[in-house]
């Protein structure tokens, strides 16, 4: 069974069991967090496709750790005027583990 979720502006695919890390979510370690726009769900013998959201099914995760992903360079120039900048930002994240998927 797996299904495909929305969370910060972003689509993920997950089965039970899975580690993903997902945009930062609000919670500490070991807290469970319920998404509940689910476009897609299937299992051995069928598929819903939502329109948009797929009606009464839910996915649980279980926060595993706040974290930050790896440093990105930013990097703008504008050809011969001499100007050129240097930046970067580390995006912070949210491990999760999917705990349940619910139809």
């Amino acid at each position: 069974m797996y299904a495909v979720i929305k969370t910060g502006a972003k689509q993920h695919k997950v089965t039970e069991g899975d580690v993903l890390s997902v945009e930062k979510l609000a919670g500490n370690k070991g807290d469970e967090v319920e998404f509940n726009e689910v476009l897609l769900v299937s299992d051995d013998k069928e598929i819903k496709v939502g329109t948009p959201f797929v009606k009464g099914a839910k996915v649980v995760g279980q926060i595993v750790a706040q974290k930050k992903g790896p440093k990105l360079t930013v990097y703008h120039m504008k050809r011969r005027k001499g100007f050129h900048k240097k930046t970067g930002h580390r995006q912070n994240l949210t491990s999760m583990k999917i705990t349940k998927i619910t139809i």
